[in-house]
């Protein structure tokens, strides 16, 4: 189950991040391969990836509002490359086959009931050497949104739950002004 994250509306949320800039730091690499972003929200960051890349972009989301702002988004920019798809993925999964994505986003979505789940989908369609991005709200009471501190990650939890599941991590957490934090996990292969 997902949890409510204390969302902000889009120009409060996009006000926060240079999208752009924070896939360059979590080691995106444009000619890897396609790309997932799982809870795509506004598509912000699936957005700044297809435009970044001439790979397709799988953009999936709970929220059929989140789905249409994605698609409208790409069809204004004139990006073929987003596939922009309504999907529960703690229930349902991606529906994308093994091994066949060159990077993963989870950001802002690991205050989910059940973390590992996510973190296990997108381990599973990850390609051996795959590369996932986690994104999360800093653990203060300082932030003007994002979920309840009792359900918010800390970077050390995010990278065990990813432990768990099989990836391994190298680096430390990257900050994220103002209000976020970065991990780089990598699929061993």
């Amino acid at each position: 189950m997902i949890r409510d994250s204390g969302m902000p509306d889009r120009q409060a949320w996009e006000s926060f991040f240079d999208p752009a800039d924070i896939l360059r730091r979590l080691r995106f690499q444009p000619g890897a391969g396609d790309v997932v972003d799982l809870g795509c929200g506004y598509g912000t960051f699936s957005i700044a990836a297809a435009q970044l890349t001439g790979a397709t972009v799988h953009a999936l989301d709970i929220d059929p509002l989140m789905i249409e702002t994605t698609i409208g988004r790409a069809r204004s920019l004139g990006l073929s490359n987003v596939r922009a798809i309504e999907r529960n993925v703690v229930t349902e999964g991606t529906g994308l086959a093994d091994a066949c994505v060159a990077f993963a986003m989870l950001f802002n979505v690991l205050h989910a009931e059940n973390p590992t789940v996510l973190l296990q989908e997108a381990f599973r369609i990850l390609r051996p050497r795959g590369l996932l991005g986690i994104i999360h709200w800093v653990h203060e009471a300082s932030t003007p949104r994002g979920p309840d501190l009792s359900i918010r990650p800390r970077p050390e939890q995010c990278r065990d739950w990813a432990r768990q599941v099989g990836f391994v991590s190298e680096e430390p957490p990257i900050s994220l002004p103002p209000h976020h934090y970065g991990l780089v996990l990598r699929k061993p292969g």
